[in-house]
């Protein structure tokens, strides 16, 4: 799994920093356009917000010019576009709920903004090889197991609008399983590059597809009743299929064998054709799902036919940030947020949003492939595919292709915790592409033979 290149990439320093003041020009456009539409007038402060959301990127830009200098130079402006627009969308809602920049969720999703990048900087500076987490295998998948079932704790779980993935502490609430997803990941990446040779041989051959010997069944069997778990006690379809995927596709990058995709998504498939016999918030789930604009659909919850509603009166091109009523869908501003994007910026600016995540997740597969050990291979690659997977979801939740589900599109979404895991999930992306890309130390045999004394061997 190694690759051996004397290819010296360049740094590309240069190159991100315009790509970031171009980045911050884009979101800063698009703020000014939704205080043209909405009030006819730029919005006061809007050079100073710009000036401060600069001065957050290209802090984090130093430290990359600091501590990993040869990272990938293309994901820090793709996240702060993102974050960016997200930022925008965010107070243009506010402003059609009739709430002010100073007292709606734009500002304090910007505050969050603010400890997610410093977060994220400090584990760039602290970090200094990613294989030190290795180290940390077993505590990473305890501490990741223990996040993603805290939500049942009798205490401090609390359950909103159906959903059991909240904790409570005061008057703070947060999402543990967007942190546990990392901490799998390093788990995962630990336990498959110990045990990937085992998962690998040989077993019988079935319809042309190599099945795995039934002693070797034990980790995806382990890591299928926790998804169900978490499906069935926390009514978490969407962590439950982002973990349980995100273990499969792991085990695939490690084995290379197309059988652990199948047996996966059979044992899903079965388990979750099993709750929705069982349990009534599957079917409901499910109900909206295939027949969203029936009376009985609609009487349960109407949210998904009105974000199809807004998405289709956007069109092709939308009706233009600030022009569009987002906010007649409950939660626009979070889970609903592609469709509020999809309502004022058209099927085609929805699509360029979309063409971003592409983007970041080839970047990280990219540094997946370009990595020298197997650990960060493994890791680089579950982290793209957890972000792959998390914008599949949401998306699919939204335009009906699958089941809607609770999760939040990275960066864009409103929610603090979200975005302090996702800033830490590129924030280890970045450190593993320094590594990759960074130039092995070459080593001079000439001047070694040179310096090498001679010796004469006498023949007997």
């Amino acid at each position: 799994m190694s690759v051996v290149s004397s290819y010296t990439p360049r740094r590309g320093r240069n190159v991100e920093l315009v790509l970031l003041i171009g980045a911050v020009a884009i979101v800063l456009l698009a703020y000014v356009n939704v205080g043209l539409a909405t009030s006819e007038t730029i919005p006061p402060g809007t050079m100073a917000l710009a000036g401060g959301y600069l001065a957050m990127a290209v802090g984090f830009h130093l430290v990359l010019r600091w501590r990993a200098s040869y990272a990938d130079p293309l994901m820090l402006p793709i996240i702060t576009l993102l974050n960016g627009l997200g930022l925008v969308m965010i107070h243009r809602i506010d402003l059609a709920n009739g709430t002010s920049i100073s007292d709606g969720v734009a500002l304090r999703q910007l505050m969050w903004t603010g400890v997610a990048v410093v977060i994220a900087a400090a584990v760039l500076v602290v970090l200094r090889d990613h294989r030190v987490l290795r180290r940390y295998t077993y505590l990473a998948g305890v501490v990741g197991f223990v996040l993603l079932l805290l939500p049942l704790m009798p205490v401090i779980g609390t359950s909103i609008y159906g959903a059991r993935i909240w904790i409570r502490i005061g008057s703070m609430s947060f999402q543990p399983g967007e942190i546990a997803k990392i901490a799998l990941a390093v788990f995962f990446a630990g336990y498959l590059v110990q045990t990937r040779d085992a998962l690998s041989v040989a077993g019988r051959k079935v319809l042309g597809l190599t099945l795995p010997r039934a002693r070797d069944l034990g980790p995806i069997l382990i890591a299928w009743l926790a998804s169900l778990a978490v499906l069935v006690f926390e009514r978490d379809l969407g962590s439950s299929l982002l973990f349980f995927g995100l273990f499969v596709a792991m085990l695939y990058v490690a084995t290379e064998r197309v059988s652990w995709i199948a047996i996966g998504l059979t044992l899903f498939a079965a388990g979750a054709y099993v709750a929705y016999l069982i349990f009534g918030h599957v079917q409901t789930r499910v109900l909206l799902w295939l027949d969203t604009f029936s009376p009985e659909a609609l009487q349960a919850s109407d949210q998904l036919a009105k974000g199809l509603m807004g998405m289709a009166a956007g069109g092709m091109f939308g009706t233009g940030l600030g022009r569009g009523r987002p906010d007649l869908t409950y939660f626009a501003e979070s889970d609903f947020i592609i469709p509020s994007f999809g309502e004022e910026i058209g099927l085609v600016g929805l699509f360029a949003l979309l063409m971003l995540y592409v983007l970041l997740v080839q970047r990280g597969l990219r540094t997946s492939l370009g990595t020298r050990d197997g650990f960060g291979k493994l890791l680089a690659a579950g982290l793209s595919f957890s972000l792959a997977l998390q914008c599949f979801v949401v998306v699919g939740g939204v335009t009906r292709v699958i089941p809607l589900t609770g999760l939040t599109m990275p960066f864009l979404s409103s929610g603090g915790s979200s975005l302090l895991a996702n800033w830490t999930l590129v924030a280890i992306l970045l450190r593993i592409s320094d590594h990759a890309r960074r130039p092995m130390p070459e080593v001079n045999l000439a001047h070694e033979v040179g310096q090498a004394h001679t010796e004469v061997v006498r023949m007997p």
